[in-house]
This record gives structure tokens, C-alpha cells and sequence, in this order.
């Protein structure tokens, strides 16, 4: 069988849907857990081509 890996996408989303949560209710621990998720789902920034 074929495992399904999470993508960045989803992370960000469920982090998105955790912050908004944590926003609504007014539980900054769950906001800002959520936006921890975020950042960390962001994918790495692309390396620069060298210029020797």
C-alpha cells in the first residue's frame, strides 16, 4: 500500500484552523501554538546559486 504523507499544505492549514480557533475563544496558547505550526510547515526559503 501507498502511505500518504502530509504535505506542507495541510500543516498550514490545521495550523491556520488552530490559530483562528485559539483567536475565537480568546486562548492565546492555542493561537500562538498555532501560529508555531505555521511557521514551522513553511517550506525551507530555496538556496541561492553561487556566484564564483
Amino acid at each position: 500500500m501507498i502511505e500518504r504523507v502530509k504535505g506542507p499544505s495541510a500543516e498550514r492549514l490545521k495550523a491556520s484552523v488552530k490559530e483562528a480557533i485559539g483567536k475565537l475563544t480568546g486562548d492565546a496558547r492555542v493561537e500562538a501554538e498555532g501560529r508555531r505550526q505555521k511557521q514551522a510547515a513553511r517550506p525551507p526559503k530555496p538556496a541561492k546559486p553561487r556566484t564564483d
